[in-house]
């Protein structure tokens, strides 16, 4: 009996022993999987503003959150798709459809840049077309794929800023004050490291009082650059100061060097260092060798050593590895290459000088270092911006046109000769003068580059200048006012337009005009003038696709078209004006309605705002009658077109529900021959060849056709993108 216990008890915690390490088992296998998961890092999506463009972030890719309404602040987009990097990241986002107006995540790819950029319209955006560029970006919905981290901060260059120069430490400063002999620059050629070396240079002489070490960086993924040395004065005994010295004066002797000093002498150095780079010799160099020319570039220091390019001297050396050194440094020298300009600043410029009796001969001065001072710092020449000036007062002359100086070095003089002509401030006709006659190719207008008059007054104009500056507007010449102080008591009496500037500049948001409020603050306004000048993204005060048009709706209102439709095509006309800018100076609207009669319900410039346009077409009373589109395409023509502004874009939309009652052919025939684009939208019941009679060639791009008037809507986008795509083909200047 105490056996069959002691037995059951044995069982029994065999029994619970092994249930326990089951549960612990268990446990174990429950919780491993915790022990090795590892924790999906989240994604930090960095905040951009909507005018950050694509080639202002130096990451290949990246996702970013875009604000709300980008879409009005109509930063510029180059292409459809694929899109240049100097456009807005959102609003090319918004244009392909990967956000909405609302902001939201995109991702960012860049990628080789395209020959040709073409614009177009969708989703509220218009795209500009644009040539070659050098770089281009996609945009894509800002979900990542699984796995993928982008980087939560983004590392930014800003365009055309320019290179940062790093100041030296303080100790280095004074080293360098504190040696004067001009110093050679060597043959060596320094290797990439990926490491900081100290370069020293070591001597048997006891070194000078003041002691000082160049560190230079040089990281695996620039060119590697030559370090400079630091070396004592020339007046050492060390032997190899006194060969270069030797070496110098010689050099100097033959080449007839009027100021030794000023000129970086070539010589190579046989000192050895355990920091120094190695020496590049010529089969032919002796031991104090000749070194290769100089480059060009600043002139060194003195107290300094500067190296030339690594790339430089080794092709000069394998060039011809029979030909030595010194050999080649008895070739003539050839000359520092030409300033070819700033390519980010192509833009041609006349400088509107005035030369009013007003202005007095002092200030007329002052003027002149002005202009002085910004032609140093625009970096003229063929490749970037060209310079032009005109000086006005009774009447404007041309001091010299953009094809005289193409250099910043050449302008200074000529600047510093102009003769103030006097009268008085007619800035008027000055502007009238640069659009007929200085933007042209005998004047070395280029064509490919934006043309900006930059117009400086003393005081106020004492003619009109609202009428010339929109004509010159609408040419393609982006106008700069710069107004130092204002009238006087004496001047007032002859003030024309007291709000001048607002009137003669394109868009009155303060980026066109630039007022100082005393003439010796004029200097402080060169580096603000340059940066606007040069800003090519926003120099679209020229006409553009939305600005520069007239255009006449031709509506149809007679009695097959009914009430409701005829709500639904002027919510249409409404659609295809709100796309446009609307003012005086920019796009106009004009209205016709015709049955067997015609009715203008407004004309060009009558309503020059968009609340007043949109609201004038919304009080459009339907009229109800025949069908005589003939004869309301030449009554727009006479009503309409006949009073159109100079160098407007003339366009006219038929839009008809049925087939005319009177002949289309020669109308639109007429109205074409006299320069109107001429598009047709039939609906219902139109008649085919009508609408191609009516339309501007090729049909396919002016001419369309739906079944229902609730379907006008599609349209929209559709010729606009048509008006755009034309206007930009078209040459801007």
């Amino acid at each position: 009996m105490q056996t069959t216990i002691m037995q059951t008890t044995i069982m029994y915690t065999t029994s619970l022993v092994t249930i326990s390490i089951a549960l612990l088992l268990a446990c174990g296998v429950e919780a491993d999987p915790d022990v090795h998961k590892t924790k999906k890092p989240k994604q930090v999506v960095p905040a951009i503003e909507c005018d950050l463009r694509a080639a202002e972030v130096n990451i290949a890719e990246f996702i970013a959150k875009c604000p709300a309404s980008c879409r009005e602040t109509k930063q510029p987009v180059y292409g459809t798709g694929i899109y240049a990097s100097i456009s807005s990241i959102c609003n090319a986002a918004i244009h392909g459809g990967i956000i909405t107006n609302s902001g939201g995540r995109v991702i960012v790819k860049k990628m080789a840049g395209q020959t040709v950029y073409k614009g177009s319209f969708a989703n509220g955006v218009s795209s500009l077309t644009l040539p070659r560029r050098r770089e281009s970006f996609i945009v894509s919905v800002g979900k990542p794929k699984k796995g993928v981290v982008y980087p939560s901060t983004l590392d930014y260059t800003p365009l055309h800023s320019p290179s940062v120069k790093i100041a030296p430490p303080a100790h280095q400063k004074e080293a360098k004050t504190s040696l004067t002999t001009t110093v050679l620059p060597v043959t060596t050629i320094a290797e990439p490291t990926t490491t900081p070396p100290e370069v020293t240079t070591t001597s048997s002489t006891p070194p000078p009082t003041t002691t000082t070490t160049t560190t230079t960086t040089t990281t695996t993924t620039a060119k590697p650059r030559a370090v400079p040395h630091k070396v004592r004065d020339a007046g050492s005994s060390h032997p190899y100061f006194a060969s270069v010295a030797a070496a110098a004066s010689a050099r100097q002797a033959q080449s007839g060097l009027r100021d030794g000093s000023s000129q970086a002498f070539r010589g190579s150095s046989t000192h050895t260092s355990r920091f120094a780079p190695r020496i590049v010799q010529g089969p032919h160099t002796q031991e104090s060798g000749a070194a290769v020319r100089r480059p060009a570039g600043p002139v060194p220091r003195p107290g300094r050593v500067l190296l030339p390019p690594p790339e430089r001297t080794q092709q000069v050396v394998q060039s011809n590895p029979n030909f030595s050194v010194r050999e080649q440094d008895s070739l003539p020298k050839a000359p520092d290459p030409v300033s070819q300009g700033d390519p980010n600043c192509k833009v041609d410029i006349a400088f509107l000088v005035d030369g009013s009796w007003s202005i007095g001969k002092r200030r007329f001065r002052i003027q002149k270092d002005f202009l002085s001072m910004v032609s140093q710092a625009i970096n003229v020449g063929t490749s970037g911006p060209m310079m032009g000036m005109v000086q006005y007062g009774d009447e404007p002359v041309t001091e010299f046109s953009l094809k005289v100086h193409t250099s910043s070095k050449d302008l200074k003089p000529a600047i510093d000769r102009i003769v103030q002509k006097g009268g008085l401030s007619n800035v008027g006709k000055a502007l009238a003068y640069v659009n007929k006659h200085f933007f042209s190719d005998a004047n070395g207008n280029r064509g490919s580059a934006p043309n900006v008059a930059v117009v400086l007054v003393d005081g106020w104009p004492t003619d009109r200048v609202e009428e010339a500056s929109r004509l010159a507007r609408e040419s393609g010449i982006n106008i700069f006012f710069v107004t130092v102080e204002g009238a006087d008591e004496s001047e007032k009496q002859s003030v024309v337009e007291a709000n001048f500037v607002d009137k003669a500049v394109c868009r009155t948001n303060g980026f066109f005009s630039l007022p100082v409020p005393s003439w010796f603050g004029l200097r402080k306004a060169v580096q603000p003038l340059v940066k606007r000048v040069c800003d090519t993204d926003r120099l679209v005060c020229s006409k553009t696709c939305l600005n520069a048009n007239d255009i006449a709706f031709v509506i149809d209102g007679s009695s097959s078209v009914g009430t409701g439709n005829f709500r639904t095509v002027l919510q249409f006309v409404a659609n295809v004006t709100r796309e446009f800018e609307i003012s005086d100076t920019d796009t106009r609207v004009g209205a016709v309605q015709y049955t067997y009669e015609q009715r203008l319900e407004f004309a060009f410039g009558q309503h020059n705002t968009k609340a007043e346009l949109l609201a004038a077409i919304k009080r459009i009373n339907y009229w109800s009658g025949g069908t005589s589109t003939g004869a309301a395409i030449t009554y727009a023509s006479e009503q309409l077109f006949s009073k159109s502004k100079p160098n407007k874009r003339k366009i006219m939309i038929v839009i008809t529900d049925g087939r005319s009652y009177d002949d289309v052919r020669a109308p639109s025939l007429a109205v074409r021959r006299a320069g109107v684009i001429a598009y047709s939208i039939g609906i219902a019941w139109a008649a085919q060849d009508e609408l191609e009679d009516i339309a501007t060639d090729p049909d396919k791009e002016h001419s369309f056709f739906v079944d229902e008037f609730d379907n006008l809507y599609k349209f929209v986008p559709k010729i606009i993108h048509n008006i755009c795509q034309e206007f930009n083909s078209q040459p801007r200047n």
